[in-house]
């Protein structure tokens, strides 16, 4: 096996469409799924596809796909 190649998935929770919106420049890719678990499945098919064209030489088998999610709670109420 080759060494991995690891990309960053950045993912927001965009609260008024009740998705997780995501995207990887390095592939590049850009995706909405209703959970984290779906983003990754629709990024990762979309990795597949474009790898051969932006990154030849990354063997598919090497390609690791990592999610930076953040999504807004407030932690502080005032009372």
């Amino acid at each position: 096996m080759s060494r991995p190649v690891i990309f960053t998935i950045s993912a927001a929770w965009d609260q008024e469409a009740s998705v997780w919106s995501g995207h990887c420049d390095d592939i590049p890719a850009a995706a909405d799924a209703p959970t984290l678990d779906e983003l990754l499945d629709k990024v990762s098919a979309m990795a597949l596809g474009l790898l051969p064209d932006n990154h030849p030489d990354v063997p598919p088998e090497s390609l690791f796909l990592r999610i930076a999610a953040l999504s807004h709670r407030p932690v502080w109420r005032p009372t």
